[in-house]
């Protein structure tokens, strides 16, 4: 008798999902269901900061306790993403009950479905399962994610695209780059053993298509993730079965951990000879605090190799329509930090010399002190009738923005309920390609 499975596409849009477990394993499975468009409830006595995160932002529901069989009451689906066998088999046992198919992380064979391998490109999903074996499927998911990153053209038809969705190709990989001294890809020598290496990879501003081809490489090489909350969910789920994701994710204004302790398990993990992979949203140094990282990968010996990323600060401001630059409008633009207040005596920020600017202004990290920034330029000078524009989650399926002005854009962000992450830019260029 055949064991094969029965390969089929679930279309989850507003179907209830539970995903028992917060800890690593849901943190990686829980975007894709979200970009399915599940309605997503997480069982868990507690959850990771990226998950605290889809909290926050109201895309899914939290039970903050041990799993109870009316967890499954009009659920379509069951992830098991926890490592307690006796509590997983308590849940799927509840599930087949019900028959509810049900996703084991702990047990594949005791498991009555399983999640494949995927690869995305636009609108195209590449799904493959090995026969039980991650690797495998991981091994054949590359090949044909390859294989469609070198094609020179649309996969659909440009009709078929949503509008105002640009169908761009794909960049070719190109030849290996030459190297520098010590901040390499080779693994370097210790005595007792090898030492593994670090990479310093920019995620990009969210859309998980927006890494670049050697970032994703390296992440499919990674035996380590460290990974931030801004970094795009679907490429942690792509991740290989076996990788240690180390979740690091800084939530504005709430818990986080010590960058210390980052560095220390960057170090740790590659003297003990992994491939480590530090995932940071958009670009490692544009307020990544990837100079940090390096220097204490640096101290130690270890290799580093850095990626650079697609920056928030330019390519969400153009997914609505807004460049930074624009002929006769801004021949310059300025990329700040607003996470501190303007009257901060920590600020680093000269705002009274960025109101004179006639150029663009780019503020990340901004949203919490938006009225103190704009009441302060106007008060130097800058003209309160000056465009705004305000982007939250640019890239993403959660995008929203607004266009405002500098003098009313504070209490508009309010009154529309905007929240981090978001991106604010204030200049002519606003309006440049307004029609």
């Amino acid at each position: 008798m055949s064991t094969n499975p029965y390969p089929l596409g679930l279309r989850l849009a507003g179907r209830r999902v539970v995903v028992v477990g917060g800890g690593a394993v849901a943190s990686r499975r829980v975007p894709a269901l979200l970009d399915a468009g599940a309605d997503v409830l997480l069982v868990a006595p507690e959850v990771t900061p990226a998950l605290q995160a889809h909290v926050d932002a109201g895309r899914l529901h939290w039970r903050p306790r041990r799993f109870a069989p009316d967890d499954l009451d009009g659920a379509w689906l069951v992830q098991v993403a926890v490592d307690d066998p006796l509590a997983a088999a308590s849940v799927s046992a509840v599930a087949a009950e019900r028959r509810i198919f049900c996703v084991r992380a702990d047990d594949r064979t005791a498991a009555t479905a399983w999640t494949p391998a995927v690869t995305r490109h636009g609108p195209v999903t590449v799904a493959v399962l090995g026969g039980g074996d991650p690797h495998r499927a991981m091994g054949v998911r590359d090949a044909v994610r390859e294989l469609l990153a070198a094609r020179t053209g649309p996969l659909v038809d440009p009709g078929e695209v949503d509008p105002g969705e640009p169908v761009a190709d794909a960049p070719l990989a190109g030849p290996p780059e030459p190297t520098p001294a010590g901040s390499g890809d080779a693994a370097a020598t210790r005595p007792g053993g090898p030492v593994g290496r670090v990479s310093l990879v920019g995620a990009g501003p969210g859309d998980p298509e927006l890494i670049t081809v050697k970032g994703w490489r390296l992440l499919t090489e990674a035996e380590v993730v460290v990974a931030d909350r801004l970094v795009p969910g679907l490429l942690l789920d792509e991740l290989r079965p076996d990788v240690e994701l180390v979740d690091a994710a800084k939530i504005p204004y709430g818990p986080s951990r010590a960058q210390e302790e980052i560095n220390r398990i960057l170090v740790d993990r590659a003297l003990a000879g992994k491939v480590v992979v530090r995932l940071k949203g958009g670009d490692p140094y544009v307020f990544g605090r990837g100079g940090e990282e390096l220097l204490a990968c640096a101290e130690a010996g270890v290799p580093v190799t850095v990626v650079p990323g697609v920056t928030s600060a330019v390519a969400v401001p153009a997914s609505v329509g807004v460049p930074v630059t624009h002929r006769a409008v801004a021949h310059e633009f300025t990329v700040v930090s607003g996470h501190v207040a303007p009257d901060s005596p920590v600020s680093l920020v000269r705002w009274e010399a960025l109101a004179g600017l006639r150029g663009t202004l780019v503020v990340l990290m901004g949203l919490k002190n938006l009225a103190a920034i704009a009441d302060t330029l106007t008060r130097h000078g800058r003209d309160a009738a000056t465009p705004v524009a305000v982007i939250q989650e640019g890239t993403t399926g959660g995008q929203r923005s607004l266009r405002s002005t500098l003098g009313t854009v504070a209490a508009d962000v309010v009154a529309a309920g905007l929240r981090p992450p978001a991106i604010v830019v204030i200049g002519d260029v606003v309006d440049a390609l307004a029609t």
